[in-house]
C-alpha cells in the first residue's frame, strides 16, 4: 500500500516539474519573440496582464465550483504581494542596470539565500552532499551563463532587492499553503487580483522609466496581439505550476531543479535562433549542473540528506494537505 501509495507521489511530482518546465521554457520563448520581433518591451505591464488572466481563470473555476472558498489574512496577503511584486521590479531593473554576467550571477544567488531562510525560519539541515550538489550545479549554470561580470553601486542594490525578494516570495508560497492548507489555485485566487492590480498600474510607468517608451503609444497588430494573448495563457499555466511545485517540495528543491530550465532554454535558444555562443565551455558547465541536479536529487532524498530538526511554530503538525501539495507529513522535507 506504502509502495503505491509513494509511486503515485513519485508520478505527481514528476508531473508538477514537467508542467513546470514546459510552460517555463514556453513563455520565455515566446516573450522573447514578443519583445524581440515585435518590440513590446513592457515586461512589467506584460507581467500585470499575466496576473490579470489569471485572475479570471480564477474566478471561472470558483464559479464553476473547482475551486473552495478559503481565507487569508490580509495581512499574510499584503506581506505576499509585496515580496512579489518587489521580485519582479527589482528584476526588471537589475537587468537594466547590471552586466548580464552579474545579472546571471544575482539569479544563481538565490538558491543559498533560499538555503539560509529555510535553516533559519525551518530549521532545515542539508547534509555534505546536498551542500555539495547544490554547489556543483551553481558551478555548471555559472559556467553556461556567465561571460562579461561589471558591478555598480545602484545596480548591486537592485539585485540585493531582487534575490532577496524572490527567495522570501518562493518561501512564502510554501509557508502559506502549509499554514493554511491551502491548494495552489486557492492561493493563486487570493494574490493574483492584488498583483495584477498593483502592476497594472505600476507596470506602465515603470516600463516608460526603463525603457523610454509608452505602453500606449506601442502599434498595435494582430500578430503582437496574438503574441500577447499567447504569453498571458502560458503565463496562467507558468504561476499554477510554480505554486503547485513549491508547494510539493521547497523553495530550495524549486530552484535547484529549475535550472534545468536554463539549460533547456540554452538548448532550445541554440536549435532556433542559431549556434552563436554554443562552444565547449557551455557544453561542459551543461553537463556539470545536469549531474549536480541528479547528485542533489540523490542526496536530498536519503534520510538525513535535508530534513527539518523541528515544525515552525506557525506550522500545525498533521495538518491537510491538498492534491496539488505535498502529502509527506513526516519531518523529512
Amino acid at each position: 500500500m506504502s509502495a503505491s501509495k509513494g509511486d503515485s507521489k513519485a508520478t505527481l511530482d514528476a508531473t508538477a516539474w514537467m508542467f513546470n518546465v514546459v510552460t517555463s521554457v514556453g513563455i520565455i520563448l515566446v516573450n522573447k519573440g514578443l519583445m524581440a520581433t515585435y518590440g513590446f518591451t513592457f515586461a512589467t505591464t506584460l507581467t500585470g496582464l499575466h496576473f490579470a488572466t489569471t485572475t479570471v481563470l480564477t474566478i471561472i473555476f470558483r464559479w464553476l465550483g473547482f475551486i473552495q472558498s478559503s481565507h487569508l489574512p490580509l495581512s499574510e496577503l499584503l506581506k505576499f504581494v509585496m515580496f512579489a511584486n518587489f521580485s519582479i521590479v527589482g528584476m526588471n531593473v537589475s537587468l537594466m542596470w547590471n552586466s548580464v554576467g552579474f545579472y546571471q550571477i544575482a539569479k544563481l544567488s538565490m538558491i543559498p539565500v533560499s538555503c539560509f531562510l529555510e535553516v533559519v525560519l525551518d530549521k532545515v539541515r542539508y547534509s555534505r552532499d546536498t551542500k555539495l550538489s547544490i554547489g556543483l550545479v551553481l558551478l555548471g549554470v555559472g559556467v553556461c551563463t556567465i561571460t562579461d561580470v561589471s558591478v555598480n553601486t545602484k545596480g548591486f542594490l537592485a539585485a540585493l532587492i531582487a534575490v532577496w525578494s524572490t527567495a522570501l516570495q518562493q518561501y512564502y508560497v510554501h509557508y502559506l499553503q502549509r499554514k493554511y492548507s491551502m491548494g495552489s489555485f486557492n492561493l493563486l485566487g487570493h494574490t493574483a487580483p492584488v498583483q495584477a492590480t498593483s502592476l497594472l498600474i505600476v507596470g506602465p510607468f515603470l516600463d516608460y522609466w526603463l525603457t523610454n517608451k509608452r505602453v500606449d503609444a506601442y502599434h498595435y497588430t494582430l500578430t503582437s496581439m496574438a503574441f500577447i494573448l499567447l504569453s498571458c495563457t502560458i503565463a496562467v499555466g507558468t504561476n499554477l505550476s510554480q505554486f503547485i511545485c513549491i508547494g510539493r517540495f521547497t523553495a530550495v528543491s524549486f530552484q535547484v531543479i529549475g535550472h534545468m530550465k536554463t539549460i533547456l532554454v540554452l538548448i532550445l535558444g541554440f536549435l532556433f535562433f542559431g549556434k552563436e555562443g554554443l562552444n565547449l565551455q557551455v557544453v561542459i558547465g551543461m553537463i556539470v549542473a545536469v549531474a549536480g541536479m541528479i547528485w542533489y536529487g540523490n542526496a536530498s532524498s536519503k534520510p538525513g540528506g535535508k530534513e527539518r530538526l523541528s515544525y515552525s511554530p506557525s506550522f500545525k503538525v498533521g495538518e491537510k494537505h491538498s492534491l496539488l501539495e505535498s502529502t509527506d507529513s513526516e519531518e523529512k522535507v
